[in-house]
């Protein structure tokens, strides 16, 4: 038998091994990719305030000197926090208005409600609320691991890993999203190889999300020997294939 014969065999294998590994990276394999698919978005659900929560407020009147004192600002240790904290009740302590219950509700509605309150004290003002503190935190298998602060209160999961710089090449799809509601962490698989994500109830990120990506087996193989996967593989079919090519002379 040639011992070409051979060394096509196992060029074969090791192309057909690659192939097998690439169907494991592109995201969204059911979408197809000649024809626009069009969904109804349903499934996102407006920020709402939640204990812990930082709330930045700028009140302007025709008076602003005095709606000023809604322009709040402390400082702790380490830097400048802009805003009112969410206390354990779920309410803020406002000057002028005192007592305010915001959990629950989302920053337009709490603009609303105060511009209502406010009314009393200033003509025509105008307010606007934002929280401070939302922030996602990203690790494991990505380019950019870090928490990040974030200014825009609908995130998606793809725009999160976007920020990451996305996942490694050496990277699991099938990342997990860690979330804590109502006193418990659940920790819930994303499988990003999948379209379904867009409809997900987890689509859209919460203040305080994490989302970690796993490496797969390559990125283990690697820093345990110190050399590449490919070249570790590439190396044994060439012992093999010299070995068989000896056998068949």
């Amino acid at each position: 038998m040639n011992k070409n014969y051979f060394f096509l065999i196992l060029l074969s294998g090791v192309m057909l091994s690659a192939c097998g590994s690439y169907k494991k990276i592109p995201y969204y394999q059911d979408l197809s990719r000649s024809s626009i698919t069009q969904e109804v978005v349903n499934n996102y659900t407006p920020f709402t305030i939640h204990t812990g929560d930082v709330i930045g407020i700028n009140v302007s009147s025709r008076t602003p000197e005095s709606s000023a004192v809604f322009n709040y600002s402390s400082k702790d240790n380490q830097s400048t926090v802009s805003g009112y904290t969410v206390d354990e009740k779920g309410d803020l302590q406002l000057p002028l208005i005192g007592t305010l219950k915001v959990e629950g509700l989302t920053t337009s509605q709490l603009q609303g409600k105060m511009s209502q309150l406010l009314l009393t004290f200033y003509k025509d003002p105008v307010v606007n609320v934002r929280v401070l503190n939302f922030k996602i935190s990203i690790y494991g298998d990505v380019l950019k691991p870090d928490t990040y602060a974030i200014k825009d209160e609908r995130l998606t999961i793809t725009q999160a890993l976007t920020l990451a710089g996305d996942l490694n090449i050496t990277a699991v799809r099938n990342i997990v999203l860690i979330r804590e509601e109502n006193g418990k962490r659940n920790f819930i698989p994303i499988d990003l190889t999948k379209r379904e994500i867009f409809n997900s109830p987890y689509y859209y990120l919460k203040n305080n999300d994490e989302i970690y990506v796993q490496p797969d087996k390559t990125k283990y193989s690697t820093v345990d020997t110190g050399y590449k996967t490919t070249t570790l593989v590439l190396s044994g079919l060439s012992i093999i294939a010299i070995v068989l090519s000896n056998l068949f002379r």
